[in-house]
């Protein structure tokens, strides 16, 4: 009886370590003998040292190295804050397999794929100027151009001409935005005096944005700081007096509405009508 329970009882551990050992493992893991085999003769086996041979060197273990958290992906569509077709993009795994990649808004970031859209995005800009297409970036300073405005202030001196280098110095100036001077046109006349005018600016070779653009009279730095805390005292003044003034209404509205306490008598004070009490009746005398 012992002996067949003790028989079952190994066959059940030795199927557990064959399932075990079959297993596929996860990792990997790389290593190196210490030391070198010796070259054999041609046919014949390598002679391994029974110890020496067997002491290996680690050189990489895939269980310690850090799990990458992003995806690198290429868009195939135009994605809002994230760039435009062809653009490689480093997402997290859940936005890229959930979002991108199930509704095919991007692609794996491949060899192949790789140089698809770099074939792609070579033809656009050597194509001619109608068979391109906006970059994202570029349609966003299209954006920010039309609803912009170039103000220019004059300078001092007497023989002022507007170039095109002064404009795109206060494009990047005032605009942030960096303009060529292949890319920018200004009127055919000379501009020379104050007044109101327009420059159109090329966005990538495709699309022309014709901009107002304002040639102020010369103000001095100094004279335009001054302007500025003025215009900052008065907007604090303007903001102090509609505080108290809300305060003083608010405050005219609370003793309007007590019912018990005058409006011209200190706090405390009961109306006439509850000084008086109630009214008496005269009665004559027990007698008369």
């Amino acid at each position: 009886m012992w002996g067949s329970s003790r028989r079952v009882l190994q066959e059940v551990v030795t199927s557990h370590f064959r399932c075990f050992s079959q297993t596929p493992c996860k990792n990997t893991v790389v290593v190196e003998r210490w030391w070198q085999v010796p070259l054999a003769k041609v046919g014949r086996a390598p002679r391994l040292h029974p110890r020496r041979h067997r002491i290996y060197r680690l050189v990489e273990d895939t269980k310690l190295v850090p799990k990458e958290k992003n995806m690198e992906l290429i868009l195939t569509q135009t994605v809002e804050k994230l760039g435009g077709r062809g653009d490689t993009v480093c997402v997290k795994k859940s936005v890229g397999r959930n979002k991108l990649l199930a509704q095919g808004l991007a692609v794996y970031s491949s060899p192949e794929n790789k140089q698809m859209f770099a074939e792609e995005i070579r033809l656009l800009h050597e194509g001619k100027p109608e068979d391109r297409i906006q970059t994202r970036t570029g349609q966003l300073t299209v954006d920010l151009l039309k609803s912009s405005q170039l103000k220019i202030n004059k300078w001092s001196s007497n023989e002022y001409t507007l170039t095109k280098e002064i404009a795109c110095r206060q494009f990047a100036r005032k605009m942030g935005v960096i303009v060529p001077l292949h890319a920018l046109t200004l009127p055919e006349e000379p501009i020379k005096d104050v007044g109101e005018y327009w420059c159109e600016v090329t966005v990538n070779g495709i699309d022309t944005v014709r901009i107002p653009m304002s040639v102020l009279p010369y103000e001095d730095p100094s004279a335009r700081e001054q302007k500025r805390l003025r215009q900052e005292n008065a907007v604090s003044i303007t903001m102090e007096a509609s505080s108290e003034t809300a305060a003083a209404a608010l405050e005219a509205s609370d003793v309007g509405t007590s019912p018990d306490v005058e409006p011209s008598a200190p706090p405390g004070t009961l109306l006439s009508e509850d000084k008086a009490g109630p009214p008496t009746e005269n009665h004559p005398k027990d007698g008369l």
